[in-house]
C-alpha cells in the first residue's frame, strides 16, 4: 500500500518553510558559513551548515533542537490542516542522532540551567500541542527515515488514522570536534561523490510529514511513501559496508512494487566523506546494474551539510517537491566524479527539469544502520 503525505515542514540553513528551501536549493544557494555556536580557538575547523537563530557568534543557547522540532512539526500539522492545539491520540515519531546533546554540554560546562524533562521531545511536544504519543529514535544519521518506516508499520496495522514522522539534529561540539579530527584536513564545504573531496561538515535541521491511511476529500496530497526498508548490517562502527546498503536498496524495491528502470530520482546520502561515497555508489552500480544511468541523482547536503537525523526527512520533502514540480536541485561542488560513480546521471551546475514520478531517498548511519525509501507523485 502507499501512504498519502498531506504535510510537510522543515527548516533547515538554506530555509525556514519547504518552500524556501526547495526554492533555495534549486538555486543552488548552500547555507555554509563560518562556525557560529562554538568558540573557534578550540576548533581547527572553521566551518559548518548552521540554522542561523543564535543571538550572535560564540554565544550557543539551550533547546535549539526541540525548537527546530516544534517548527517543522507544526508547519506540517497546520499545512495537513490538522488541529495543532490537540494532537492528542496522534503518534508523532521523531527520528535524531544526538537528541539535546548539545543542552547537556552547555549545562555541564557552562552551568545553565537545565530541567531533565527538558531534554526529552516528548515534554515539547505535549507543551506546545498536546501530543501525547510522541516516541523518539536515535538511529543515527538513518533516524528520520527509520521513522518513518515504523510510521508505515503502523498505518499497515490500522492502529492509527494519523501519523506525524519528524526529524531533528544540531550542531553539538563534541560531535564537531570528533569530526574535526578523524578528517585528513578541515573541509570547508561539503563536495559529494568529488574526487577532491576532503570530508563532512555538520548540519542543523528539521523536517516533518504528516502520513495517513486516507486522504480527506478535497485534501492537498503531496505524494506518496510506497515503503521503506531498514537493516543493520553491524560491519563496522564507522566504515560502511556496500553489501548492506545494496540489501537496503533492494528490499526497498521489492517492498515499493518497483525495480530500478523504474526510479526516476535518486537523493543519495552523499556525506562527502572520502568511505561514504564509494560504497553507496558501488552499492547502487550493483543494484541498478545497466540502468545506472537512468535515473537523476542528486545530493542536497552539498547545500544543507550533513543534518543526520533530519537529513532522510528533508531528503523526503524535497523529493516530493521534486516530483511535483519536475524539478531537481543540484549537487554544489561537484566537478569530477570518483571513478565508482562515472555512469551517474548527477544534476551538476544548475536545476533539472523533467517528468519524475518515483524517487528513491538514501540514509545510512553509523553502524551499518541503512534505510531506504521510494516515494511517488501524487496521481
Amino acid at each position: 500500500m502507499s501512504w498519502p503525505v498531506t504535510g510537510m515542514g522543515a527548516v533547515a540553513c538554506v530555509g525556514d518553510s519547504v518552500d524556501e528551501l526547495f526554492t533555495n536549493l534549486c538555486s543552488g544557494v548552500s547555507g555554509v558559513g563560518e562556525l557560529r555556536g562554538f568558540d573557534l580557538s578550540r576548533h581547527t575547523a572553521r566551518h559548518a551548515y548552521e540554522v542561523d537563530n543564535r543571538p550572535e557568534p560564540g554565544a550557543d543557547v539551550a533547546g535549539r533542537a526541540t525548537g527546530l522540532l516544534i517548527d517543522a512539526v507544526g508547519q506540517a500539522a497546520r499545512d495537513a490542516g490538522l488541529d495543532t492545539d490537540d494532537l492528542s491520540g496522534v503518534p508523532v515519531l521523531v527520528g535524531t542522532g544526538l537528541r539535546e546533546l548539545r543542552s547537556v554540554e552547555l549545562w555541564q560546562r557552562d552551568g545553565i540551567d537545565l530541567a531533565p524533562e527538558a531534554l526529552h521531545f516528548g515534554t515539547a511536544l505535549r507543551e506546545a500541542f498536546n501530543a501525547d504519543d510522541t516516541h523518539t529514535f536515535s538511529n543515527a544519521c538513518s533516524a528520520g527515515l527509520y521513522a518513518l518506516a515504523l510510521a508505515s508499520d503502523l498505518l499497515t496495522q490500522g492502529t492509527t488514522d494519523t501519523v506525524i514522522v519528524a526529524g531533528v539534529d544540531v550542531l553539538t561540539e563534541s560531535m564537531y570536534g570528533l569530526l574535526e579530527r578523524v578528517q585528513p584536513e578541515p573541509p570547508q564545504r561539503v563536495r559529494p561523490f568529488d574526487r577532491n573531496r576532503v570530508g563532512v561538515l555538520m548540519g542543523e535541521g528539521a523536517a516533518a510529514v504528516v502520513l495517513r491511511r486516507n486522504a480527506g476529500t478535497g485534501q492537498p496530497v503531496h505524494g506518496l511513501v510506497r515503503d521503506v526498508a531498514v537493516n543493520c548490517d553491524a560491519y563496522h562502527a564507522t566504515a560502511p559496508d556496500p553489501a548492506g546498503i545494496a540489501e537496503a536498496i533492494r528490499e526497498a524495491h521489492t517492498r515499493g512494487g518497483v525495480k530500478p528502470k523504474d526510479i526516476d530520482l535518486v537523493m543519495v546520502h552523499g556525506t562527502g566523506t572520502l568511505l561514504n561515497d564509494e560504497a553507496e555508489a558501488l552499492a547502487l552500480s550493483d543494484v541498478f546494474g545497466q540502468d545506472i544511468d537512468k535515473p537523476l541523482m542528486t545530493a542536497i547536503k552539498s547545500m544543507t551539510g550533513h543534518t543526520s537525523g533530519a537529513s532522510g526527512l528533508l531528503g523526503l520533502v524535497v523529493a516530493l517537491r521534486a516530483l511535483a514540480e519536475g524539478r531537481v536541485p543540484p549537487t554544489v561542488g561537484l566537478e569530477d566524479p570518483v571513478d565508482e560513480a562515472a555512469d551517474f546521471r548527477f544534476v551538476t551546475g544548475e536545476v533539472a527539469h523533467g517528468p519524475l514520478a518515483v524517487a528513491q531517498l538514501n540514509a545510512f548511519g553509523f553502524g551499518g544502520i541503512n534505510a531506504v525509501a521510494i516515494v511517488e507523485a501524487a496521481g
